[in-house]
């Protein structure tokens, strides 16, 4: 099956060049987007291998199945970019990577909550000035402070674990706790008692119609003044301009963002050279208690070989079956 593999990077080629030396299929590389205006590029292709900002609607899906598609190969965990109705109706499979690498993206999420604290990224700048001045630096022990975790997942679970060496007192939410979470020293509570009480919230669910813009003006509103949020999971689970009022009033202390509702036109590309369109984003980038990170808390050399071994993994599980235990279905969303 020949894999038209869009969206791509120098280190995705590198990844699964070195993995398919064991494969051995057909890759041929678009540095483009998948979008309705470049389907056309997988004329041909039994398979589509993509990635979360490629766009996989009902038009996109038509051409790719009229085409001969036959396999989304999605090499993330993320599903929210594909209209799983329109797939299913045209007889398309889609596949994802469920779990790659859940300590890359807990990790830089935690690294994140230490940067704001401590001003990491203000005071290496002022160092690199010669100003040693520590005015404005001031941080907070993260001992006995109340963090509040939304999804337990793989991530949400080992951010948790992350925390607990600190001494922090931990709470999550999340409608199907995976089994053993109670033995982590965490308490399971309503959203409502995770934003009323949380010093940090840290969010680790997926996007879905029920919590699109999780993080709006009723949200914020039950949180406490000066508040941490992170968000290393969809940016579309936070409303950017409710938030942008909340760093304005002071609701929102400090603000760890690794997403963005519209990265689809700002993330994986060199802008440094012309100017920002995006008038919400750029305004995000004004607050000195802001730090915006782009969709690069999954990128670690583990993460990387586990996408490429995990999605080429996929491929041959169709190939060989019509089915792959990775499937990702309008039944499985539903339960």
């Amino acid at each position: 099956m020949k894999i038209a593999f869009f969206s791509a990077k120098p280190y995705d080629k590198q990844s699964f060049e070195t993995v398919n030396q064991t494969y051995k299929r057909e890759i041929d590389y678009f540095e483009e987007r998948l979008s309705v205006r470049t389907a056309k590029l997988a004329n041909g292709y039994g398979a589509v291998c993509v990635f979360v900002n490629d766009a996989l609607d009902d038009e996109t899906l038509q051409i790719l199945a009229s085409q001969g598609t036959r396999l989304i190969a999605l090499r993330c965990s993320g599903f929210n970019n594909v209209d799983l109705e329109a797939a299913d109706r045209l007889g398309l499979t889609a596949v994802r990577v469920p779990a790659y690498s859940p300590h890359s993206v807990a990790e830089h999420a935690v690294a994140l909550m230490l940067t704001l604290n401590r001003k990491i990224h203000r005071a290496h700048a002022r160092v690199r000035e010669g100003n040693f001045n520590l005015e404005g630096l001031l941080g907070f022990d993260m001992n006995q402070k109340t963090a509040g975790i939304v999804g337990l997942g793989k991530i949400g679970i080992i951010v948790a674990k992350i925390l607990s060496g600190f001494g922090c007192r931990l709470l999550a939410s999340d409608p199907y706790p995976p089994e053993g979470w109670e033995t982590i020293g965490l308490r399971l509570v309503s959203l409502s008692e995770l934003f009323t009480e949380s010093d940090i919230v840290s969010l680790h669910c997926p996007l879905m119609p029920e919590t699109h813009h999780l993080i709006g003006e009723g949200a914020l509103r039950q949180m406490k003044d000066g508040v941490m949020l992170i968000n290393t999971s969809r940016g579309a689970l936070v409303d950017a301009n409710a938030v942008i009022r909340a760093l304005k009033s002071g609701k929102i202390g400090y603000l760890g963002l690794d997403v963005y509702e519209e990265e689809a036109d700002l993330f994986f590309r060199d802008l440094s050279g012309k100017v920002i369109q995006d008038d919400v984003f750029a305004r995000l980038l004004t607050f000195p208690n802001v730090i915006v990170t782009g969709h690069q808390a999954f990128f670690t050399e583990n993460a990387l070989r586990k996408i490429a071994e995990t999605t080429m993994d996929n491929i041959v599980e169709f190939e060989k079956n019509g089915i792959c235990a990775n499937r990702v279905t309008l039944e499985r969303i539903a339960s």
